[in-house]
């Protein structure tokens, strides 16, 4: 029977299969060819059938990501934001795409942004402005880099000078922003000549303001439920929030975001950042070291002991005089109470000549704080070399200030061996200063939780740079509906 059923299966194969040249046989070989030809496949066999597939897999997976990124990219817009600040010059490469007309923002990965900072900051070149297009140059080189070449005619680039060029003759800010829209003319992106301009301290602070309530993802919400910022910089001194107070016309300013607008107060006090009020102390020292007799020592609470005042040294936003004397009648004996005071006195400039109801620093009208703030750049940084917790960071500022001022300059270069002398002797004077502003000036409780010092914000962690908010704005407002009413911005 076995054999007459092979001999049936073979017939019927001959129909579709060439001819079949067969050999007979003994019964009991063709049983154990037939058992060999059923055996099971071995486990190197199945290994390599695994192999393959996910080699496979793999492969597919490579080909449709790396498509998925072409296609990600090619829909990608670009937008390039150059911030000319006072200690130096940063370029901001945005990436982002347009959904249902109406932009999405996503600050994550280097297709979506990216940044450079060169050293030092375009008002330096005020003797010399042409100097001004060697580091503009190479910032446009950078954001050349990170943006597809068929993209870079329809990729607008703006260049934003601060508080470093608002302290400058309007003369030399000309000078130097015509040598960078010389060289933003050429450089192949998208370029306005007004898009190169001196910004307002206002403005930089609705900035800030925008790009901190949009990590917290409290734009859209209730005005009062937003976040304010306070940013110490070089050359000046942001203050912006939402108050519930009436605010004066000419510290109020309005946004609209969404259906919800906001009126905020914001104000820049120019010559009053970290390093211009520094300055302003010194001179202020070399005034009356300059005119005390032989045998006079005028101190400098706001530099640790043991430093010697060099007549030749001069350091970033610090200016020393060239006259001898100076060594001689002016010594180092810091003193962080003293410096305080010291600090409070420039704050407090021209108060007399308030003429409003309320004014916290000099002649002009502040709000009282009310709600949440982000306390940002030198308050970051400082409380950040100070190894400050975020809870009741003010007044343990006032702790860390006291040790380091009182501390001798030998044993504080021991302990910052990588610092150099000009950036580990502000730190004195920065702590002093901190604290007189925000509380002896603004009002802020040392162990008021609602002030926080940061550098980003929101679950994505988003950089507090003023420049992003800028950039979110002028995108915002180039994607308005014809009626002229920004549409709602997408947060992703």
């Amino acid at each position: 029977m076995q054999r007459s059923h092979a001999r049936s299966r073979l017939k019927n194969k001959s129909d579709m299969d060439p001819p079949l040249h067969v050999h007979h046989t003994q019964p009991g070989r063709q049983r154990s060819s037939l058992a060999k030809s059923k055996c099971k496949p071995t486990k190197k066999s199945i290994i390599l059938v695994i192999i393959g597939s996910l080699a496979i897999a793999l492969a597919l997976f490579f080909v449709c990501y790396t498509f998925f990124l072409r296609n990600r990219k090619v829909s990608l817009r670009y937008s390039v934001v150059i911030d000319g600040g006072s200690s130096g010059t940063r370029a901001h490469v945005f990436g982002y795409r347009i959904e249902s007309g109406n932009p999405v923002f996503d600050f994550r990965g280097d297709e979506s942004y990216a940044s450079m900072k060169l050293s030092p900051g375009l008002s330096s070149y005020a003797d010399n402005p042409e100097g001004a297009s060697v580091s503009v140059k190479e910032l446009v080189e950078f954001a050349k880099g990170r943006v597809p070449e068929g993209k870079l005619k329809e990729s607008d680039i703006r260049l934003m000078a601060t508080a470093g060029m608002r302290l400058l003759e309007l003369s030399v800010q000309e000078r130097i922003l015509e040598v960078a829209r010389r060289v933003l003319r050429s450089s192949g992106f998208k370029f306005q000549d007004e898009s190169a301009s001196v910004i307002s301290g206002s403005d930089e602070g609705i900035y800030a303001w925008v790009v901190a309530n949009h990590a917290l993802g409290s734009l859209g919400g209730d005005p009062l439920q937003t976040t304010g910022i306070v940013e110490l910089g070089g050359a000046s001194t942001q203050v912006t929030f939402v108050s519930s107070e009436h605010v004066p016309s000419e510290f109020s300013r309005t946004i609209t975001y969404g259906n919800v607008s906001y009126r905020i107060y914001s104000h820049s006090f120019l010559n009053l950042g970290q390093d211009a009020a520094h300055e302003k102390l010194w001179e202020s020292l070399n005034n009356l070291a300059a005119n005390s007799t032989e045998k006079g020592i005028v101190t400098d609470p706001c530099t640790p002991k043991g430093y010697i005042l060099d007549k030749n040294s001069t350091g970033e936003g610090i200016v020393l005089p060239g006259e001898s004397k100076f060594t001689d009648s002016l010594q180092a004996a810091g003193n962080f109470s003293k410096c305080r005071s010291a600090a409070f006195t420039i704050l407090q400039e021209g108060k007399e000549k308030c003429p409003y109801k309320h004014c916290s620093i000099g002649s002009t009208f502040t709000p009282n704080l009310r709600g949440s703030f982000l306390a940002t750049e030198n308050f970051f940084h400082t409380s950040k070399f100070f190894g400050l917790r975020e809870k009741d960071w003010l007044s343990e500022m006032i702790i860390a200030g006291e040790s380091f001022c009182g501390d001798d300059w030998s044993r504080l270069k021991v302990k910052h061996p990588t610092f150099k002398d000009e950036s580990l002797l502000r730190y004195c004077f920065s702590s002093a200063y901190i604290v007189s502003m925000l509380h002896d000036s603004l009002g802020v409780a040392l162990d008021d939780q609602r002030v926080e010092f940061a550098s980003e914000a929101g679950e994505k962690g988003i950089p507090l740079d003023w420049a992003l908010g800028a950039f979110i704005l002028n995108t915002a407002t180039a994607t308005s509906d014809s009626s002229g009413k920004s549409r709602k911005i997408l947060l992703e």
